[in-house]
């Protein structure tokens, strides 16, 4: 199951398909007792997909067979041992994909001749995703993260080893209690690359980049002066031969104060917008405004949820779920319409938009 969206797949996932491409989704539970359920609500999501798929009478025959054959393919590869709060089915003739987020979604099943995205978009967005860097001088990991997961990422050649030959008594010497191992050239050049390969990956799917090592792993890292120097350096050796576990309780503490200035400084520009009359409140006003790209920077709260139809299209009023026109992830399309529009989008704690209804933007005009 995939987690992690970068702008490259984001853009090969919305590139048109032959009709039908089919988006299945459904809410999952990451805990016991829902474990069951979930599985017989999945199973009759995908029932409906093919329900659906049988019904119109502009799918050829051949090409429901295909699609029917990748939804089963999708649905052999779900695995709720490891299910977090959404799944999303993607499938079209000769392809599929199932996507694991940590963001809830309604259960859905849509034709059309492009994939959904949004409730990736808004998951991805809510998940604040960062990178680990954990150097030593010997062996160079590279961990995908987001909110309290970490697993490492395989990819762009990482992990990236090398074999130290033994060295001589005098390159042996140590300063202190730092080994002269990262003063060696051959340090120097394992590093430059390990450097290199992450400044690719950067490129590709920019994040916020925490960098852990020896002090003396991240004063050569400064020195080589690559995308390593300009990430936030914590000091702590072991962890490019730890275990996630290791790497999560040594980042925990600096991600907890970033998430904490991030929403105290969110907090502080709708103070000023406010005064400026360059604020919206409330889903409707900030969902005209969103259609509009008006909005600079979209702040929601973590659950906030709610469901809604429009009328005439000027206005959206509530509704209850399974309505008809029922818009049941309003709030994920108006984070994916504020990200297309280059707005920044926060999610804060829960109860810090209580005086503007879970969800506010600071206007740009």
């Amino acid at each position: 199951m995939e987690h992690a969206l970068s702008p490259t797949t984001l853009t090969e996932l919305r590139r048109p398909r032959p009709y039908p491409a089919v988006s299945v989704l459904t809410p999952t539970h990451p805990r016991e007792p829902y474990r069951a359920q979930d599985q017989v609500r999945l199973r009759n999501v995908v029932a409906e997909a093919k329900k659906q798929l049988e019904a119109d009478p502009s799918v050829t025959r051949e090409r429901r067979v295909d699609v029917e054959r990748q939804l089963d393919q999708a649905l052999a590869e779900v695995d709720l041992t490891y299910a977090e709060d959404g799944l999303v089915i993607f499938a079209a003739p000769g392809e599929h994909q199932v996507w694991s987020l940590a963001r809830t979604v309604p259960e859905r099943v849509v034709l059309s001749d492009t994939f959904l995205t949004r409730n990736l978009v808004s998951a991805q967005a809510a998940e604040r995703p960062y990178w680990v860097l954990s150097v030593s001088a010997d062996r160079v990991t590279l961990w995908n993260g987001s909110l309290d997961r970490i697993t490492e990422a395989r990819m762009g050649g990482f992990p990236i080893t090398r074999r130290i030959e033994n060295f001589d008594a005098e390159r042996q010497e140590r300063i202190g209690d730092t080994p002269s191992t990262f003063r060696d050239e051959g340090t120097r050049h394992f590093l430059k690359d390990a450097d290199s390969a992450l400044s690719a990956i950067l490129r590709r799917n920019p994040r916020p980049l925490y960098v852990t090592g020896e002090q003396a792993a991240l004063s050569l890292l400064d020195e080589i002066g690559g995308a390593g120097k300009h990430g936030v350096h914590i000091p702590h050796g072991g962890l490019a031969h730890g275990t996630r576990e290791a790497v999560w309780h040594a980042i925990e503490p600096r991600i907890t104060a970033e998430n904490r200035r991030h929403a105290e400084a969110v907090a502080r520009e709708l103070v000023s917008a406010r005064g400026r009359k360059a604020f919206a409140a409330g889903v409707d006003e900030v969902w005209r405004s969103a259609r509009e790209g008006r909005v600079r920077l979209l702040a929601v709260e973590e659950n906030y949820r709610v469901t809604v139809r429009g009328e005439a299209g000027d206005h959206l009023i509530p509704a209850a779920a399974g309505e008809l026109d029922a818009r049941e992830d309003i709030v994920d399309e108006i984070v994916e319409q504020c990200l297309e529009t280059g707005a920044e989008v926060r999610f804060v704690p829960d109860g810090t938009l209580n005086d503007a209804g879970g969800i506010a933007g600071v206007l740009r005009y």
